[in-house]
C-alpha cells in the first residue's frame, strides 16, 4: 500500500511540472511579463529572460505572408488574437492608481490656490490698513502696548507690498 500511494505522489508532482513551463521577458516598456506562451515577434531574442526546457527558441511566431487576396488578410488579421503579454486587471489598477494621484495633485493644487488667495486677501486688508492713517499699537518685548509711528508703518506696508506680489500674482 506504501508504493502505491508514493507512486500515486510522484504522479502528481510530474503533472503539476506543465504548470512551471512559463516564459519570462521585458517588454519594450521594461516591464517583466510572465506567459505560458512565446514572447511577441517583436521582443528581441536578448530581452527573454526565461523559456520552458531552458532550451534555445526554435519556433518564434512569425508574420504570415499577405494573401492574394487582400479582403480575406485583412479579415484574417482582425480576428487573430494579438498577444499583448500585458494582464487587463494590472493595467485597470495602475489606470485607477494614474486617476487618484492626478486627482490628489489636482486637490493639493485647489487647496494651495485657495491659501494664496487667501494670503493675498489678508496682505490687500492688512496695506489698506497700514495707509489709512489710523493709529495702530504692538506689543514690545517687555509685555507693554506702544504705537506704531509713520517708519514702522511704511515697514509693514512693504512688507503687505512683497505678499501681494508673491501671493497674488497670477500662476
Amino acid at each position: 500500500m506504501k508504493t502505491s500511494q508514493l507512486l500515486l505522489a510522484a504522479l502528481a508532482c510530474t503533472w503539476a511540472m506543465g504548470a512551471a513551463a512559463q516564459w519570462q521577458w521585458i517588454d519594450k516598456d521594461g516591464r517583466k511579463v510572465f506567459s505560458d506562451r512565446p514572447p511577441p515577434a517583436e521582443i528581441p531574442q536578448k530581452s527573454i529572460l526565461k523559456q520552458p526546457g531552458g532550451n534555445a527558441i526554435s519556433a518564434r511566431p512569425v508574420a504570415v505572408p499577405p494573401a492574394a487576396d487582400g479582403a480575406s488578410a485583412a479579415m484574417a488579421a482582425a480576428s487573430a488574437p494579438r498577444p499583448t503579454g500585458k494582464d487587463k486587471e494590472l493595467e485597470e489598477r495602475k489606470a485607477q492608481a494614474d486617476a487618484a494621484e492626478a486627482a490628489k495633485k489636482r486637490a493639493d493644487e485647489d487647496r494651495q490656490a485657495k491659501l494664496r488667495a487667501e494670503n493675498c486677501e489678508r496682505a490687500r486688508q492688512s496695506k489698506a490698513a497700514m495707509t489709512s492713517g489710523q493709529l495702530f499699537s504692538q506689543t514690545n518685548a517687555q509685555g507693554e502696548r506702544v504705537f506704531m509711528d509713520e517708519s514702522a508703518k511704511a515697514a509693514e506696508a512693504r512688507r503687505a507690498d512683497s505678499v501681494i506680489a508673491s501671493e497674488c500674482a497670477p500662476r
